[in-house]
């Protein structure tokens, strides 16, 4: 099956974009040379679907390089970069998407993404899962496993678990160490604000930020939001989290509460709905709202079309809507992951943590075949501490280790 993208001619702007984010991902730079000489993979088909954008594309590339037989698509309509999908199409390999795509032929990508018959499987949102669970089960038939990149497709998967109908094991990725405390607080807490800032050309400082939900993603929101001079509002309904919101210096109140202080809304929240057309009429004169959920679900957009009197595009990446009450919101993105859908998505070196967690991972469901089960599994302790270890060793970082009297004493209840 041939490639399905925008322009071939594309490949050359991607090319560059990949080689750039390569020389600052020493953590899957190793494995590429690893996996190069071992070709674990040989053989294997890997369906993926994931932000298809730089960093993505060179996850594929160590895949590719170990042996893997790449079949490949987004994970969000506006986030594939077409140089980037050029550029992999160029190398040979199976890409099916494109910037824009319509719901209908974004499903189609996914089905032809899966048309390998996968052994192994990467998602980022559970969608190659979901079409394997719903609609084509033969498509999952060659299946051993697979990875789940982030928070919104863990939650599907425990979901399906549950309900005793998940037909193969799926790896955390999202849950490891090196992702969630680093790419979902770090990177999107950067990738989120660069993003806005980009799109609005508006100063932070001295705004009031209302950030929906404290989980670690909303966590690094609210932090570099506070750093860039903003007073931040967090709104929770998890009482621990909303403690632990307060106790960090932030104000903590009800999104109804909150919602006439604020100037710009984050919503991270992994729920539907957070942010509602009565939430709005509320709002100060062209607030502006965002998304970092993987999901466009959390501003509720299907209200908002519904209840606008009047739209219009107030900037590139930005959709005004004229309420009732006669004032204006501004939606970013189309209330879609704002960080990737408009802007560059992660830090390559924060992506270079989690993007080996799931090399690494996929290695595991390959080397444990047959013997795991139909669960959601943990990330194992080895796998967060070799790329733990390798990152720290990238900046040149050394770190003590227990001498055997320090293990035993640990190890020990009679001291």
């Amino acid at each position: 099956m041939q490639s399905e993208i925008r322009d071939i001619g594309l490949a050359p702007s991607g090319r560059q974009k990949i080689e750039w984010v390569k020389n600052n991902m020493p953590i899957l730079s190793g494995l590429e040379k690893q996996f190069l000489k071992e070709k674990p993979f040989q053989g294997v088909r890997v369906s993926l679907s994931v932000h298809l954008e730089a960093k993505t594309a060179y996850l594929c590339e160590v895949l590719a390089a170990g042996g893997a037989d790449m079949s490949v698509t987004g994970s969000n309509v506006l986030s594939t970069q077409d140089d980037v999908a050029a550029a992999l199409a160029a190398t040979g390999m199976k890409v099916f998407a494109y910037h824009g795509a319509t719901a209908e032929e974004y499903d189609r990508h996914i089905e032809m993404a899966l048309s390998n018959k996968p052994n192994i499987i990467i998602d980022d949102g559970g969608d190659l899962v979901g079409l394997i669970h719903s609609k084509r089960p033969d498509l999952g038939e060659d299946v051993w496993g697979g990875c789940e990149e982030t928070t919104t497709g863990v939650i599907r998967l425990k979901a399906m678990e549950r309900e005793g109908i998940l037909k193969f094991p799926m790896v955390a990725v999202n849950d490891a160490q090196c992702k969630h405390l680093f790419d979902n607080r770090y990177g999107t807490g950067q990738s989120v604000w660069d993003s806005i800032m980009r799109n609005t050309n508006l100063i932070v400082a001295g705004k009031t930020v209302v950030v929906a939900g404290y989980g670690w993603c909303s966590k690094g929101i609210a932090m570099r939001a506070a750093a860039l001079g903003a007073k931040v509002i967090v709104t929770e309904i998890d009482p621990v989290k909303a403690i632990e919101a307060r106790m960090d210096g932030y104000d903590v109140m009800t999104m109804k509460e909150a919602a006439p202080h604020g100037d710009l809304f984050v919503a991270a929240t992994g729920c539907s709905q957070v942010i509602t057309v009565e939430h709005m009429l509320t709002m100060k004169d062209r607030a502006i709202l965002t998304n970092a959920g993987h999901f466009n679900v959390e501003v509720d957009m299907e209200a908002l079309e519904k209840a606008a009197v009047e739209k219009k595009e107030t900037r590139k990446n930005v959709m005004g809507y004229r309420l009732e009450n006669g004032k204006w919101v501004n939606v970013i993105a189309e209330g879609r992951l704002v960080n990737i859908a408009a802007a560059d998505g992660h830090p390559a070196e924060i992506m270079d943590m989690s993007f080996a967690v799931q090399a690494l991972s996929a290695l595991y469901i390959l080397n444990n075949k047959g013997t795991l089960e139909n669960k959601v599994v943990d990330v194992s302790a080895e796998i967060d501490d070799v790329v733990a270890r390798r990152k720290l060793e990238a900046w040149g970082i050394e770190i003590d280790r227990l001498s055997p009297e320090q293990e035993k004493y640990l190890n020990s209840w009679n001291v």
